[in-house]
């Protein structure tokens, strides 16, 4: 019996670019994080660049767990993990409440390392809630995933900073849009393994287009060392306060949340559906990736959304091409001048091409809602509300203001709100009271059902 294509070996040359194409999916989202947090606490440059590596070494380690696996840790599916960008609001806040900014780091790992270990723990509890993800829910998620990343795409395009003179340019608009066509016309005229690659041969175009403009930067190359290594607890070793744990505690619930959320959309991608054990597994790798992490001065460990959508695009489902991938991360961590190659690709050149890969996330997300049973009006209104809490934080990044700190870390997730919501009104609406009655009675969300609910009168015709 054939193998199922995510258990496929692919031929080391092919393994190798489509596994590089994975990882220019999602640097920028891996070295942001650390960036921005490094930042506050005031890091030298040779310091930012030190942790940089650490966080790209710690993801590379983590999509190992995941994509490869060892006894029931690893979901053991074409995904990628990095640094999760929910913990940035909270990491800043304890920077910012740290006395001595010397501390801040140490505080910091310490609180990753028990909210990872106690999710290791969580995980086959969390993941027994699997069974309230039917398609009407994973497709509204995946969806959500899409959409919630498709700003993302649109900030890049704009250029690295929003303090930046040239921040939207036209010159920047211009070279992502070229990126875009370029990727499109190779989908589109090319086949077999160079249909594959297009995102990753559109990057290198669009980069090679940006030279005359001035956008490509190749300082990060001259400057970077050959090797280096990121040594255990370089910044100082682990502290453990209170409220640094219970604040990552909160973000670690919404990390597994997300997580779990991305399996089920992976699953229904590769076509190996994701069940209770593969998502407990998941979580397992998720969290221990997580808790090993600041030993190597890393932060928390996540599923990477955007690479949901370059399997969606590619159709390449393998987990080994995954976990080349995450060799080329760990690779990065270890020589600073490979990392750095990656850093040359100008944002708005990956603008360009995260269009087209969280767009086709999302375009996933409507096909799981085509076998989703829609012409049910629960199910609609379900979507629909799920579809409009979730992209709140979106159309509306101030909506939630006023609200606590700790609850903002979950609201401010639109990924996580629509899962909840969409789960919560689909027990409302199929499982609890009369919500299983058939909606196929009522022909559209918004018409009355009166008539329904008189006794000997047929329902109104549509």
């Amino acid at each position: 019996m054939a193998d199922h294509p995510v258990d496929e070996k692919l031929p080391a040359p092919k393994m190798a670019t489509t596994g590089l194409q994975h990882v220019a999916a999602m640097y920028a989202g891996v070295v942001a994080p650390p960036l921005i947090v490094g930042a506050a606490v005031g890091l030298t440059p040779a310091e930012l660049t030190f942790l940089t590596g650490a966080c790209l070494f710690t993801a590379g380690l983590a999509t190992f767990l995941q994509t490869v696996g060892v006894w029931k840790i690893g979901a053991r599916l074409p995904f990628v993990n990095g640094v999760t960008f929910a913990g940035v609001a909270p990491m800043t806040a304890i920077v910012a409440s740290t006395d001595d900014k010397k501390d801040a780091l140490p505080v910091i790992f310490g609180a990753v390392i028990v909210a990872g270990l106690l999710g290791f723990l969580a995980a086959p509890f969390f993941s027994k809630a699997v069974r309230f993800f039917p398609p009407v829910v994973t497709g509204t998620v995946i969806t959500l995933i899409g959409v919630s990343l498709l700003p993302v795409a649109f900030g890049w395009a704009q250029g690295a900073s929003p303090d930046a003179d040239d921040y939207g340019s036209a010159v920047n608009l211009g070279l992502a849009a070229v990126t875009l066509l370029l990727v499109l016309l190779l989908r589109r005229f090319t086949r077999g393994f160079v249909k594959q690659i297009a995102v990753l041969l559109g990057l290198v175009a669009g980069t090679l287009i940006a030279v005359p403009f001035g956008v490509t930067d190749f300082s990060p190359v001259a400057e970077a060392d050959l090797v280096g290594f990121p040594t255990p607890f370089h910044f100082g070793a682990p502290q453990f306060q209170l409220a640094a744990i219970l604040s990552l505690c909160v973000v670690m619930v919404v990390s597994m949340t997300e997580s779990t959320a991305d399996m089920l959309a992976l699953g229904e991608i590769v076509e190996r559906p994701a069940d209770e054990r593969t998502i407990a597994a998941g979580l397992r790798a998720d969290t221990l990736g997580s808790a090993i992490a600041p030993l190597f001065n890393g932060f928390m460990c996540s599923a990477f959304a955007q690479n949901i959508g370059l399997v969606a695009m590619t159709r390449i489902r393998s987990r080994f091409v995954v976990a080349t991938g995450g060799g080329f991360l760990v690779l990065m961590g270890l020589c600073p001048v490979a990392a750095s190659l990656i850093a040359v690709v100008p944002r708005p050149v990956l603008g360009g091409a995260g269009v087209v890969l969280f767009g086709s996330v999302a375009a996933s997300g409507i096909q799981t809602l085509a076998k989703a049973g829609l012409e049910k009006d629960n199910n609609v209104l379900i979507v629909a509300v799920a579809l409009a809490v979730g992209v709140v934080p979106i159309s509306a990044p101030e909506f939630y203001h006023a609200f606590p700190e700790t609850a903002r870390i979950v609201l401010d997730s639109g990924i996580s709100t629509g899962c909840v919501v969409a789960v919560a009104l689909n027990l409302v609406f199929n499982h609890l009271g009369r919500g299983g009655r058939e909606a196929a009675d009522v022909t559209h969300p918004m018409e009355t059902g009166e008539d329904l609910t008189s006794p000997g009168k047929a329902p109104a015709a549509p």
